[in-house]
């Protein structure tokens, strides 16, 4: 069968997943450690061929151990937007070293789409969204047409938002699979100190949330974590993401229960 006939064939066939698979997910794993939950997922091929989308931002390093302590050849997909801080380039490489990563993918934008439609590279400053939409949104939907599932490393107080994030929900035909959801800060932190886990350089800075550098700045204590993206816009995600739209079967003890010992 020829690459045509099979595409064709791919539009008849009912979607990869949906919501249903997402909230029978959810009540499957509720209350589990999300360590175990991705051990299953990855070791029973419960989403198929998956993904880790990672900003190797501040609390990158939790998801990626968890991951990695499982199969470190899981793909690691980096979007290299081209306005990144030095210091998360270097972070993403110390990390990857740190951690066996042996998958990592770094993902850029087109070039051709760079020349028409940011060519001073100023964009970000009159348009973010059109900017996001070039150097994030389509590569990334580019690049996640091989996978079945992606990993997010979203969690629910990072803004509101994210409030009652599930943990599993679909995107598109698509498995997004977000285990930290109900993860606190006190959490995180713990966990990197239980595995000595490197931390990001800018986060001591007061960057808890870090994205391109020309749209991040510090956060004041008792902010918003993610109060410093974009601010002075009414934007709040890149577009990769939408807002949440809570699933029955999501977990509601805000991670309390979750053993990580």
């Amino acid at each position: 069968m020829n690459e045509q006939a099979r595409t064709i064939d791919r539009l008849d066939v009912a979607p990869r997943y949906t919501e249903g698979d997402a909230i029978r997910l959810n009540n499957m794993f509720r209350g589990t450690d999300p360590a175990e939950m991705m051990e299953t997922v990855i070791r029973d091929n419960i989403a198929g061929d998956m993904a880790v989308v990672s900003s190797f931002g501040t609390e990158s390093a939790v998801l990626l151990h968890m991951i990695a302590s499982v199969d470190p050849s899981v793909p690691v997909l980096f979007l290299d937007t081209g306005k990144h801080f030095a210091e998360t380039l270097e972070y993403r490489d110390v990390l990857t070293k740190r951690l066996g990563l042996t998958n990592l993918i770094i993902i850029t934008p087109d070039g051709e789409q760079l020349q028409a439609k940011d060519e001073t590279g100023l964009r970000w400053s009159y348009d973010p969204d059109g900017c996001c939409e070039i150097r994030k949104v389509k590569p990334l939907e580019k690049a996640l047409t091989a996978y079945d599932a992606s990993i997010t490393g979203r969690k629910g107080f990072q803004s509101s938002t994210r409030n009652g994030l599930p943990r599993f929900e679909v995107d598109g035909d698509r498995l997004k699979i977000n285990p930290l959801a109900n993860w606190t800060k006190e959490r995180l932190d713990t966990y990197f100190e239980k595995y000595d886990l490197p931390r990001h350089p800018l986060e001591a800075e007061g960057y808890p949330s870090i994205g391109c550098a020309p749209c991040t700045n510090k956060v004041a204590p008792g902010e918003d974590p993610r109060s410093g993206r974009w601010k002075g816009w009414d934007k709040t995600e890149c577009g990769i993401h939408s807002d949440v739209t809570p699933l029955p079967g999501k977990d509601d003890d805000n991670g309390a229960n979750d053993p990580i010992f």
